[in-house]
């Protein structure tokens, strides 16, 4: 539903400037999280990943403008030329991401997904996947983190009996706001658990749910469910 919202702002914009696209050129674009790569969206559907480009060395770095192109045959050619290094710039950053995490060859043994905000709490390494409420397509994360409980679970790393979905929001004063982060807590734990049920099924039998709100000024977390 985010990524046909965001389609549809994207025809508001041409509507009002124009889908000849003279003055203004809207490009819908999202981010992979795990190397922060830029990923396109075509006017043909099609999806250019600079991870993928990236993982082709100088060839496909070469043969980025060629690709921009085909995705984007209506672009103006001062708006290429004004992308490229954008997307120049993303290959750099992923390259310095994936030499960054070579040494570190941490070995997962999360047991635990947190949706949302107020985990600043969390501060043992691979105890928990942590998703905020940031992404476009939240679905995606989360199917992601449930892949890597999974397979923690197959590979032994953690016992195979159960593992914890925990869903927070934060709250400043005690009234409106504090119901307001109720309602979102339990919207993104319920949205979690049902991508959870269908994505991976057998795992989602092992699901133990809580959902709480952090009360920012104690640090306390306040479970309701």
């Amino acid at each position: 539903m985010r990524r046909a919202h965001t389609f549809e702002i994207k025809a508001q914009v041409e509507s009002l400037f124009g889908d000849a696209h003279g003055t203004v050129y809207p490009l819908v674009c999202g981010f992979e999280t795990d190397e922060d790569a830029i990923i396109l969206h075509g006017v043909t559907g099609e999806l250019l990943n600079m991870s993928d480009v990236s993982a082709q060395g100088a060839a496909g770095r070469e043969g980025l403008p060629a690709q921009v192109l085909r995705l984007f045959p209506d672009m103006p050619t001062q708006v290429r030329v004004d992308l490229l290094p954008l997307l120049l710039g993303n290959l750099d950053h992923i390259a310095e991401v994936r030499q960054a995490a070579r040494p570190l060859a941490v070995e997962h043994r999360e047991w635990m997904i947190c949706v949302g905000r107020g985990f600043d709490w969390l501060h043992m390494p691979n105890l928990a996947l942590i998703i905020g409420p940031y992404s476009p397509d939240l679905a995606d994360p989360i199917r992601k983190a449930a892949g890597i409980i999974e397979a923690n679970m197959q590979a032994g790393r953690i016992p195979d009996d159960g593992f914890l979905l925990l869903a927070s929001a934060p709250y400043d004063e005690v009234g409106v706001d504090r119901a307001r982060a109720v309602l979102k807590a339990r919207f993104m734990g319920e949205f979690a658990a049902e991508v959870i049920q269908a994505s991976h099924p057998a795992v989602a039998a092992k699901m133990t749910r809580k959902t709480g709100v952090l009360n920012w000024g104690t640090r306390s977390l306040e479970v309701f469910r």
